[in-house]
């Protein structure tokens, strides 16, 4: 079960695909043909997550300093709802049996070589995806992140200024 007050993966999912992003988009105005997606920690990984369950939505993909596990023993507690629901959002799983599942998008996969999360999956899924893992010195922190604004938002921007 999840943390008490953690909405399901799925619910999370459909709230941010169908609810958050048009509204965000409406708000500011922006072209929907243009979205990018990303995030940092749990939210990298949510951010390929929410990705692959609607390829070629997205013009660009990031995750920074991205959350992600082998298996659900791993995985924080709370991360997943349960063992089924790791194997329903295994992006490196995923990625293995569809490399292309991303569609057009451009993809961005970074990590600091302190973080605790500098292991084997991060390269697992750059591997997977036939894309390269950025790796800077640093932790899991906003030191690392805020060393590194410039380096995402230049891809951000360049992508989106480029989609297809």
């Amino acid at each position: 079960m999840p943390a008490p007050g953690t909405p399901t993966n799925r619910a999370w999912s459909s709230y941010v695909l169908n609810e958050v992003i048009p509204k965000a988009l409406t708000v500011l105005g922006a072209n929907p043909r243009r979205v990018a997606i990303g995030g940092i920690s749990m939210g990298g990984y949510g951010a390929y997550a929410l990705a692959r369950l609607e390829p070629g939505r997205f013009c660009a993909i990031g995750g920074h300093s991205p959350a992600i596990w082998f298996a659900y023993r791993n995985a924080e507690k709370g991360a997943f709802d349960n063992a089924s629901d790791f194997a329903r959002n295994d992006v490196i799983a995923a990625a293995k049996a569809n490399p292309k599942l991303y569609g057009h998008a451009q993809l961005w996969l970074d990590i600091g070589t302190q973080d605790p999360f500098f292991q084997a999956t991060d390269q697992q899924l750059a591997t997977a995806l036939h894309i390269k893992l950025h790796t800077w010195p640093g932790g899991h922190d906003s030191g690392y992140w805020n060393a590194h604004w410039n380096d995402y938002l230049g891809f951000y921007a360049h992508e989106l200024a480029t989609c297809r």
